[in-house]
């Protein structure tokens, strides 16, 4: 994104979960850009505005802990800061979690940055019955600090007018003897940067190891060995690591600035409020509660969006008006016959690709952008990934795991997505693959509790037994094979609140925005391949290929070839052939069970290997195809060799 110099640039800065986004979206509106911060996967939010009689670029950073980088979203954050410091700073903070934002002020001030110190959620801080003193706190940091509820609008009219002179702070943190000495040691031998010397000097005695790249491009090998002589120095008079000795401090200073400016009195929760949340957390009812949320979520994406929004989009807008239209249309504009297939043929883009995307899947990722939206207004979510923590440990996760494996129960496209909120690429990694592996979308889900209802309850419970038991195996190997650190499982819980209408339609209209520009060009680029595998005989082939086995190790007839190949392009349109043979008596109960296991365990819908392309990159995302694809016939192959051995009745 190009920016002319007479525009001046903002960057939103904080902890995780503290209303940056929103501030955002105050400050831009709907006009904006996410990329990915060069040579990283992280996504970075961009967007213009206009205060103050200036034209203004509003960057919304990852949400950090730390400015000395632990993970890929604090370094793009620190990288940001180095290379555009000379941008307006304004940090966000959760006003009830004053301590932890206090940590990154600290480091703000030290990198001589000029900041504004925005202080939302007031509202919860006071209803958990902490008192602030802003005009203190703004006279010890020497910098404004502004008092906010952002879902309100309260405050935003302050920053603006802060953000004419934003100030750097007077705050100077002073370190023991034998630190400062190497601090000063090491800043004469860094050049001027957007990031004082001072922070550079703490940021390498710390161990920064995202610092190294950047050492070695901007000083000699000389001056490295210099710096690395002076912090081996520094270290051998502490017995615990400099970075422990520097954060120790910092969170003093953090300590003493709290006694000076919060005060606490204790509260007790009434009405509703109160009531829910002890229900949420509690060891039975909580349990009862997730069953309910998840249930009601489902019914939500499952019956409004897969059915109802489906049916009057698919049924009646393209099938009725849209579809016949555009196929006399474009036969009467195009002459070419190859050209018309590829618009409106059997792997037409506008007969596939804009069916699929729009009168399929657009429902369902409305409905399902609405719930979660709901959801994370409402502040249950943490509570949810609490519930299920000890679960989900079974196969080497935690319970933020359990967001996105409930979303993909609406579209593992768009759950695939929301894996960006776990706190490792391990786990991003694991839960990709699991959701690619064994959680069918709410349509699949229909047509496969169709098929097994012609069948007993002990089916579905076969069924389900052997996609679950898959799933727990599955996810603890490969926590053990796949490389990287677990994230440790710390979740602030803030006070349950009814959502506003206001911010979840804010927040749908704008994901919904991301699916049409995002998602829907995969479709059409999904549809186009499949035009050139039709078109060069290569469907017919593959099917060919796959029958041997189908046939022979799964047991199932060999028209089911078919069904499996079109499970690729969209996994329901898979299940709904299986259907149709099944009411045709066509398939036996055993060869209905293995087949709904095998259905359910194969590769994902293209849309959804295109998101995982997108997300984990093109080799991870093959690699987990390529483990995939065999092991969903194997276990469908070990499972009919198992119900027909046992002779279980279905």
């Amino acid at each position: 994104m190009e920016v002319s110099d007479d525009i001046e640039k903002v960057i939103l800065v904080g902890n995780p979960n503290v209303g940056k986004s929103v501030i955002f979206r105050l400050l831009t509106g709907r006009y904006v850009t996410v990329s990915n911060y060069p040579g990283t996967t992280v996504e970075v939010t961009k967007g213009f505005s206009s205060f103050n009689q200036k034209k203004h670029l509003i960057t919304d950073t990852p949400g950090v802990n730390n400015l000395i980088p632990m993970s890929e979203d604090e370094k793009v954050t620190r990288d940001i800061l180095m290379n555009e410091g000379d941008s307006l700073i304004v940090q966000v903070a959760d006003s009830k979690n004053l301590r932890r934002a206090l940590l990154i002020t600290i480091q703000l001030a030290e990198a001589g940055l000029s900041f504004v110190l925005v202080l939302n959620m007031l509202d919860e801080a006071r209803s958990r019955g902490f008192s602030i003193a802003i005009k203190k706190l703004s006279e010890i940091l020497g910098v404004d600090v502004i008092p906010a509820i952002a879902i309100q609008n309260r405050g935003m009219d302050k920053l603006k007018k802060s953000l004419n002179s934003p100030g750097k702070s007077k705050l100077l943190l002073k370190y023991h003897d034998r630190v400062e000495e190497a601090i000063n040691q090491i800043s004469d031998y860094l050049p001027d940067l957007n990031l004082s010397r001072r922070f550079l000097s703490l940021m390498i005695l710390s161990g920064d190891e995202s610092l190294k790249e950047w050492i070695e491009k901007n000083l000699s090998e000389e001056k490295r060995k210099v710096i690395d002589s002076i912090v081996e120095r520094t270290q051998s008079h502490f017995r615990e690591p400099l970075r422990t000795v520097l954060n120790r401090k910092k969170l003093e200073q953090v300590d003493k600035i709290l006694e000076e400016v919060r005060t606490k009195k204790k509260t007790v929760k009434k009405g509703l409020s109160g009531f829910f949340d002890k229900m949420t957390m509690h060891p039975f009812w909580g349990f009862i509660t997730l069953i309910t949320v998840l249930y009601l979520t489902y019914q939500f994406v499952g019956n409004l969006g897969a059915q109802v929004g489906v049916d009057f989009l698919e049924g009646t807008v393209f099938e009725q008006y849209i579809n016949p239209w555009m196929k006399q249309a474009v036969e009467f504009l195009v002459p070419v016959k190859i050209i018309q297939d590829f618009l409106v043929g059997e792997y037409g883009i506008i007969t596939v690709a804009l069916t699929y995307s729009i009168a399929l899947i657009l429902p369902i990722v409305t409905t399902f952008f609405i719930a979660f939206s709901i959801l994370e207004d409402t502040g249950y979510l943490p509570r949810l990934a609490v519930m299920v923590n000890n679960i989900f440990k079974l196969m080497g996760l935690n319970g933020k795991a359990v967001l996105p494996m409930v979303l993909g129960l609406g579209c593992d496209t768009m759950a695939t997505m929301t894996t960006r909120i776990l706190g490792s690429n391990k786990e991003r990694i694991l839960v990709t693959l699991l959701l690619a592996l064994g959680v069918p979308c709410s349509a699949q889900l229909g047509v496969i509790l169709g098929i097994l209802g012609i069948l007993s309850f002990k089916a579905v419970l076969i069924w389900g037994g052997v996609v679950i038991g898959v799933m727990l195996v599955v996810g603890y190997l490969a926590s053990l094979v796949i490389p990287g650190k677990d994230s440790d499982f710390i979740l602030e819980l803030p006070p349950l609140r009814m959502p506003q209408l206001s911010n979840t339609l804010i927040k749908t209209t704008a994901r919904i925005e991301w699916y049409l520009k995002e998602a829907v060009p995969l479709f059409m680029l999904g549809t186009a391949v499949l035009f050139a595998l039709d078109r060069t005989g290569m469907l017919v082939l593959l099917e060919k290929l796959a029958s041997p086995v189908i046939v022979n190790f799964l047991g199932l007839p060999a028209e089911t070839t078919e069904s499996f190949i079109a499970g690729f392009l969209r996994r329901d349109y898979g299940v709904a052939g299986l259907f149709s043979m099944a009411k045709a008596g066509e398939l036996n109960p055993v060869q209905i069970v293995v087949s709904m296991v095998t259905l359910t365990l194969f590769v994902p819908c293209i849309a959804n290997y295109f998101m995982m392309i997108k997300e984990r990159g093109f080799k991870v995302s093959l690699g987990m195809v390529l483990f995939i694809f065999p092991f969903a016939f194997l276990v469908g192959g070990a499972l009919n060799f198992i119900l027909i051995k046992t002779g279980i009745s279905l």
